[in-house]
């Protein structure tokens, strides 16, 4: 048994090593106004295989590197989207330095239509940073975006949206990390930037050597300036959220002087860095009225969980006061989900 891990181990490795230099090899090709794409495949011990688009592309001159990742939740839809067209529309003549787009991250979840999981090894990509090269192919995949693309990124931007029970306002968001205060600053000055109205901080509180599990926190611990961008919701395509996307996007690369579309700040920025979770504790059937972007007052009754006879269960009162920044949107609830984040500037 040791002998066919060991085997095993090594082929994962060796796997590894190809799609590390497929990808090396066309992030180092001096040819600029160029577009490449590849597809980099994994596969695991239980037989899963996967495999990631990834596309870079140079622009007439040289600059800095910027990374886009949509679809680490497949369900969300309009980050992918808005990076298709992206992909489409972006004049590499007119581009200054390096685009690294992955267009979908989790591309089983997107095909097999499946919210927050790949249905192949039931793991969340966005739980899985840094990874494992030799683990699931969840794993090997949260492994090659951190040790290949994150290296090479001088700004890593992780988009996503409302997955397929979730209603959110579109926000912009970024860690305030005080040990990493030039890309703090730059994360903050691209979120102010981006077009959004709500700009959202977290705090950053792992050490650097704790898992990150999220995307663009992984980027954040290994030193470089990461944000994330969450706008869309209930698994649908809103266009308006989809312009948003876009608007945001462009907005950072003008921020960069990589490339001239940017149409400037909200004028109505709304600063929001204190968050609250309510969390359920029973499963059952979830009822609200509210919905995301609803200002609340603490100790406001903000929805309910029944059983399946009707009967109430569990009461759901808002913690402070502030705006529901993303809240459950669906009936179904389970015994640890989140119900809601409220979110306040203070």
């Amino acid at each position: 048994m040791v002998k066919i891990f060991s085997l095993l181990l090594t082929f994962f490795m060796v796997s590894n090593v190809v799609a590390q230099n497929i990808f090396q090899k066309n992030y180092d090709n001096e040819t600029r106004s160029s577009h490449s794409q590849m597809r980099i495949d994994f596969k695991d011990s239980l037989g899963n295989t996967a495999y990631l688009p990834i596309s870079i592309i140079k622009g007439k001159t040289e600059g800095p590197t910027f990374t886009i990742v949509s679809g680490v939740h497949g369900f969300e839809y309009p980050p992918i989207v808005a990076v298709q067209r992206l992909l489409k529309d972006i004049d590499v003549d007119k581009l200054k330095g390096t685009l690294i787009i992955i267009p979908i991250a989790n591309t089983a979840s997107f095909f097999k239509r499946t919210p927050f999981i790949n249905p192949l090894d039931k793991k969340n990509l966005n739980n899985a940073f840094p990874g494992n090269v030799a683990g699931s192919v969840t794993e090997q995949i949260a492994w090659f975006i951190t040790d290949n693309i994150i290296p090479v990124s001088d700004v890593f931007l992780d988009v996503h949206g409302g997955d397929a029970c979730e209603d959110l306002i579109p926000f912009v968001c970024y860690y305030n990390n005080t040990k990493s205060t030039k890309q703090t600053a730059l994360a903050k000055k691209l979120s102010e930037n981006s077009g959004f109205e709500y700009v959202v901080s977290y705090p950053y509180t792992i050490s650097d050597t704790d898992p990150a599990k999220y995307a663009f926190k992984q980027a954040v611990q290994d030193g470089k300036t990461a944000l994330s961008i969450e706008c869309g919701k209930m698994g649908n395509v809103q266009e308006e959220n989809v312009g948003l996307i876009e608007k945001g996007i462009y907005n950072m690369l003008a921020t960069m002087a990589m490339y001239d579309k940017g149409t400037g700040p909200n004028k109505n920025i709304s600063y929001l860095n204190s968050q609250t979770y309510i969390i359920a504790k029973v499963n059952g059937i979830f009822y609200s009225t509210y919905k995301a972007g609803d200002s609340v007052k603490k100790n406001d009754l903000v929805g309910y969980t029944s059983d399946e006879f009707g009967k109430v269960i569990e009461e759901y009162r808002s913690p402070k006061d502030g705006i529901i920044l993303y809240k459950l949107a669906t009936p179904p609830i389970n015994e640890g989900d989140t119900v809601m984040c409220i979110s306040s500037s203070e």
